[in-house]
């Protein structure tokens, strides 16, 4: 395949497009708020390699030891995101980048890769019956249908941290654990925010804004998390139609 590829760096960061949310010349809080946040984990081996054009097609993995997430484990990759999306989808594009990450992981004497998965797909979370054709298990799951899935290259594998199974917090009101990873939580956040407070609806808007935060939620983590009533509710992204459900649940 004939595609061109590019790997952000601390040189090209700051005039590259991010792919979730393609930047216009309007500067956009979430795509600058996520590009403060590269400049740091780049350092740590954090790759975000994309399509050399602007489209959704990228992937976004880190060393897990410095990856954003509950989940533990030695000398593994993490991958947060792998996305094609619209009129690029089937040509390839998936394959070549999930054998990028395998193929460095190889190269770097890496044990294995992983990524969050769930017993049934869920929205915001990479496709995981594409990943299980390049030979990924599951490796840990929780009670309520989340799965670590991983391939081994040595037969060891990583697991949930063991907070990251409680799936309980004490504060019985809106609970919701964030990051700036993803570019569209910014402005989410702000939405929910301002919906809580026209509705008079008790909530705490907790950021995760540490590594040592991350590892050690109380629930499973892929740059969001919802509480309500004290339990855990989903890692997808909120519109206020969904924020009603849980609410009235």
């Amino acid at each position: 395949m004939k595609a061109e590829f590019i790997n952000l760096t601390e040189e090209n960061l700051e005039e590259e497009h991010l792919c979730c949310i393609i930047r216009s010349k309007k500067l956009h809080p979430g795509v600058e708020a996520k590009r403060k946040w590269l400049s740091e984990r780049l350092k740590e081996g954090h790759v975000l390699r994309k399509l050399n054009d602007k489209a959704t097609v990228f992937i976004e993995y880190a060393p897990l030891e410095t990856a954003w997430t509950p989940i533990i484990g030695e000398n593994y990759y993490y991958i947060y995101c792998l996305w094609v999306s619209g009129p690029h989808k089937g040509r390839g594009y998936g394959r070549a980048l999930m054998e990028y990450c395998l193929e460095d992981a190889q190269a770097k004497g890496k044990a294995g890769v992983c990524m969050l998965g769930a017993d049934k797909q869920k929205a915001w979370l990479s496709d995981q019956a594409f990943a299980k054709k390049f030979g990924f298990t599951v490796a840990d799951r929780t009670d309520n249908g989340y799965e670590l899935l991983a391939l081994s290259f040595d037969g060891t594998m990583p697991q949930f941290a063991p907070s990251a199974k409680s799936l309980m917090v004490a504060q019985k009101e809106l609970t919701i654990y964030y990051d700036v990873q993803c570019p569209f939580i910014p402005r989410r956040i702000e939405a929910i925010q301002q919906y809580c407070e026209e509705n008079k609806i008790p909530a705490a808007f907790i950021r995760v804004d540490t590594l040592q935060k991350a590892k050690s939620l109380p629930c499973i983590f892929n740059n969001w998390a919802v509480f309500y009533n004290g339990r855990f509710e989903t890692v997808n992204l909120l519109d206020t139609a969904r924020l009603k459900r849980i609410l009235e649940s």
